[in-house]
């Protein structure tokens, strides 16, 4: 079984109210078994929602109180990105998951690179929460980028 994050099959659970289908990941998983998950709604963040950014550090250094995620209108919204990364790490525990496919770029689930917590655009080296806490417990973690 592979985790893969929902909005990458379809979900409509991306921050704005729409998806990310992709057509890589849908044909990366064709014969596997799939367990969908959307860290934040998981978290209790509702559809849609303001977009977050990891501010004042990593996603590390969230995971370890030193760094926070806000959203753009300055909300702290930190304790549902944790909430969120514990239920995943929570299932993918359950199920014996070792490889996650999860959406690139995102406070969540970025493997690699995240925006920079200046909502600009501009992406810095990191992890999103969910996919560091997966990280750290040993489970693979790739995003749709990776298997392009």
């Amino acid at each position: 079984m592979i985790l893969v994050s929902s909005c990458l099959c379809g979900e409509k659970c991306k921050y704005s109210g729409g998806d990310n289908y992709n057509e890589a990941v849908i044909a990366y998983c064709q014969d596997q078994e799939v367990l969908q998950v959307c860290p934040e709604v998981l978290g209790g963040l509702p559809i849609p929602r303001h977009p977050a950014e990891i501010v004042g550090g990593s996603a590390k250094d969230v995971l370890e109180g030193r760094a926070r995620i806000l959203n753009d209108q300055g909300e702290d919204v930190t304790s549902c990105f944790l909430q969120g990364a514990k239920e995943v790490l929570k299932l993918a525990k359950i199920h014996q998951i070792k490889e996650a496919i999860l959406k690139a770029n995102s406070p969540s689930c970025g493997k690699g690179k995240v925006y920079n917590g200046e909502f600009k655009g501009e992406l810095v080296d990191g992890n999103g929460v969910t996919a560091e806490l997966l990280l750290q417990s040993g489970i693979q973690v790739k995003t749709e980028k990776s298997l392009k």
